[in-house]
């Protein structure tokens, strides 16, 4: 992956937005390249019976959403040495167009700091998480 070219490191800059949408295909595939086959994604009949009331998405099917919006930020610093710390909010269900964004929030002793976001269609907040990367030399 190539790394963005100087990336804003300002408070409060804007990332990139990336937008993905979501269907049981995409749950059906991601099941199978994870090996996580919880019938909760994979198995409509029975995931309308549960709370739920229908298939989601796998919670870390929407962390690699936010790890590529990173990746496509900041580049080989973030697949090197990214931290995330993150917190589901909302399932995401097939059928939902997925937007990820974030923004800078601090850049201070070597770290960069982010905050992101992934929302449905609908504007519900799905995931929010924050993310630490090492800042470039020149920005520390």
């Amino acid at each position: 992956m190539r790394e963005r070219d100087a990336p804003d490191l300002r408070t409060g800059a804007e990332l990139p937005r990336l937008e993905r949408r979501l269907d049981q295909a995409k749950i059906d595939r991601y099941a199978r390249v994870s090996g996580d086959h919880n019938p909760l994604h994979t198995d409509p009949a029975f995931a309308a019976g549960t709370p739920f009331g229908g298939t989601v998405a796998h919670g870390m099917l929407l962390l690699a959403y936010l790890s590529e919006l990173m990746t496509l930020a900041f580049g080989r610093r973030w697949l090197e040495a990214g931290r995330l710390r993150a917190r589901f909010r909302a399932p995401a269900r097939p059928g939902d167009a997925v937007a990820v964004g974030g923004r800078v929030t601090g850049v201070q002793g070597g770290q960069v700091t982010c905050t992101l976001e992934c929302r449905n269609q609908r504007g519900e907040l799905l995931v929010s998480a924050e993310a630490q990367l090492p800042a470039p030399a020149e920005a520390s």
